[in-house]
């Protein structure tokens, strides 16, 4: 059986519903938009897609996984794409997506954030590669360091039974720990990651705006 007939066979008639209209990049990106971030209040969480859309909020692994769901409910791959950091700032998760031959093979993202970076990217890039790159200049830190040194190798979902991340009641923390330690490939060399030129201030205080503001006590 198909991959996505595997998945459209365990969706409630709602998920299906969700999930059907989502049929470009564009739409699943405009309907994660809408969905507030995140903020973990009560604890660490890594929602299943089933979880997000009853939950109504997700943070960048959770709106990675709910996107790689709508491409495969639509016959696509669904692929995740991992973004590593140095230790003192964050990882960040998007799903991936390549364009019909009619539009040149050509890769592009989805992505969920809460800040005016780290977001949606056209399918204009000719490799992997090229996409994750597309991040380096706007991963940055507080004092203008630029903080990305990994990318992954495409994370294909479709490894794993649609029931174990598409439905799954419990926190994906073991999905997580795959991507994790999936293949990885540096950004560059690290004598050129040493002479990098720090973020100017004015790019600072842009990535410092918000789409969702933070309740009280949480940053």
């Amino acid at each position: 059986m198909a991959y996505y007939n595997k998945l459209k066979a365990i969706l409630s008639p709602i998920e299906r519903k969700v999930f059907a209209r989502l049929n470009s990049p564009q739409k699943i990106q405009d309907y994660l938009d809408t969905l507030p971030i995140n903020f973990e209040l009560k604890k660490e969480t890594y929602m299943s897609p089933r979880r997000v859309i009853r939950e109504k909020t997700a943070h960048c692994f959770e709106g990675a996984l709910f996107a790689a769901t709508a491409f495969a409910y639509h016959g696509h791959k669904p692929l995740l794409l991992d973004l590593v950091t140095i230790d003192r700032d964050e990882d960040h998760v998007v799903a991936i997506f390549k364009s019909p031959p009619t539009g040149g093979g050509l890769w592009g993202a989805i992505s969920k954030t809460n800040h005016p970076i780290l977001r949606y990217r056209d399918p204009v890039y000719k490799t992997v590669r090229e996409l994750a790159m597309s991040y380096f200049h706007e991963y940055m830190m507080d004092d203008g360091a630029k903080s990305l040194r990994l990318f992954s190798k495409p994370f294909n979902l479709s490894r794993y039974s649609p029931s174990k991340w598409i439905t799954a009641e419990e926190d994906l923390d073991w999905l997580v720990e795959a991507l994790d330690d999936s293949r990885h490939f540096d950004v560059a060399p690290k004598n050129v990651l040493r002479n990098i030129r720090k973020a100017s201030a004015i790019e600072v205080k842009a990535i410092n705006n918000t789409e969702w503001p933070a309740p009280k006590g949480k940053s």
